[in-house]
């Protein structure tokens, strides 16, 4: 059966185990973005990036708090990464019209890298905000996973497939 997926219904954000309260509204996620180098010359009409594969350039994630609590402070200590799972459930709509849910689990790892106290303002939240410097994402659907980046290990699957596989054989 066809679905069509329409939003996120609901979502949690656990460090290690211990779920994080107050967080803001939203949780914005990293994106990936290819280390390459340009290639041209003889041959070449013109230029184009070739990515390597397996190489992204820095990722980071930014971990928004209503107010500055203990839950942020202890993201600062740089000597200890930092692990946060996101737990979601994805809505979809089938083909019948029926409302369908899908497990979304997001893993990270990483350092903080910035550190933003918000603001003071009666009767408002401060917007704190926590930077890391992301070293491991794991990206799961269904309990499936579809993506994972190690940098430290030297890892990148995506749907299980090791895209370094071939190249580690070599080197």
């Amino acid at each position: 059966m066809n679905e069509i997926p329409t939003k996120i219904n609901k979502y949690n954000v656990y460090n290690e185990g211990e779920r994080i309260l107050g967080m803001g509204d939203e949780l914005p996620l990293p994106g990936f973005e290819s280390s390459s180098e340009t290639v041209s010359g003889a041959g070449v009409l013109g230029e184009f990036d070739d990515p390597t594969v397996g190489y992204f350039s820095n990722q980071e994630m930014e971990i928004p708090f209503r107010v500055l609590d203990r839950a942020a402070v202890d993201m600062l200590d740089q000597r200890k990464a930092v692990r946060l799972t996101i737990r979601g459930s994805a809505q979809s709509t089938n083909s019948e019209g029926d409302i369908v849910f899908h497990s979304v689990r997001v893993v990270v790892r990483g350092r903080m890298s910035k550190f933003e106290l918000g603001k003071f303002k009666a009767g408002s939240g401060m917007e704190v905000k926590i930077t890391l410097t992301l070293l491991y994402i794991l990206i799961e659907l269904d309990g499936e996973p579809m993506v994972e980046l190690d940098k430290l290990n030297e890892v990148f699957k995506i749907r299980g497939k090791d895209m370094l596989a071939e190249i580690k054989e070599m080197c």
